[in-house]
């Protein structure tokens, strides 16, 4: 089901492109490479967003077995990330690199976006057993804590790409911000567990 549920944006956007070149409703509208850059882009950070709740959502509710989805919902964010570059890149551009380096000079929410994504190559390569055996748990989960930046940059990318109506990125801004407190929160609260108790006064 979780399979079906991550492949059902992308086998949506192939129907509507095969709507799109044979005259049929509904299709990928005007412009379908707006269409596709922004459904991708929408679902890389949704995917993002469901990843990061994982944890809490397995703390709040001490269902454990949400655990194993994590490392599939991750690599299909970055499935998403990787088709919404190549959007840019090969339908926007037709991988004219001095046209796209002219517009990154131009619009900053497209550097934002880069490093958003960037960022997620390193943690799609060492999803495997076999690098966290490698690298060992502690420097593993150091590394995967690159998905936070990862995320407050896609969310500042989707910001500075709108243009008038903030509202929905900054609902995804606002869920981000929620899940980050959480883990500070629970961060703070595991801390003060571990804290030795202050010695008993000697009586005098």
């Amino acid at each position: 089901m979780v399979w079906i549920a991550c492949l059902s944006p992308v086998i949506g956007l192939c129907v509507l492109g095969w709507n799109s070149r044979h005259d049929r409703m509904p299709d990928l509208g005007a412009n379908p490479i707006e269409y596709i850059t922004d459904a991708t882009g929408t679902n890389t950070l949704v995917l993002i967003l469901i990843t990061l709740a994982i944890t809490p959502a397995r703390r709040l509710t001490g269902w454990n077995w949400f655990i194993r989805f994590r490392r599939l919902l991750g690599l299909f964010a970055f499935f998403y990330g990787f088709l919404h570059l190549m959007t840019f890149v090969w339908l926007d551009k037709f991988f004219d690199w001095s046209d796209m380096w002219r517009d990154i000079q131009k619009r900053p929410f497209i550097t934002a976006g880069m490093l958003a994504f960037t960022l997620l190559i390193p943690l799609a390569i060492t999803s495997t057993n076999w690098f966290i055996r490698k690298m060992g748990g502690r420097n593993w989960n150091l590394l995967h804590k690159l998905i936070y930046i990862s995320a407050i940059s896609g969310v500042v990318h989707f910001w500075w790409k709108v243009k008038a109506d903030h509202s929905e990125p900054a609902t995804y801004g606002a869920i981000l911000a929620a899940l980050l407190i959480f883990r500070i929160i629970w961060w703070l609260k595991e801390k003060l567990k571990t804290q030795p108790a202050p010695a008993p006064a000697k009586s005098s």
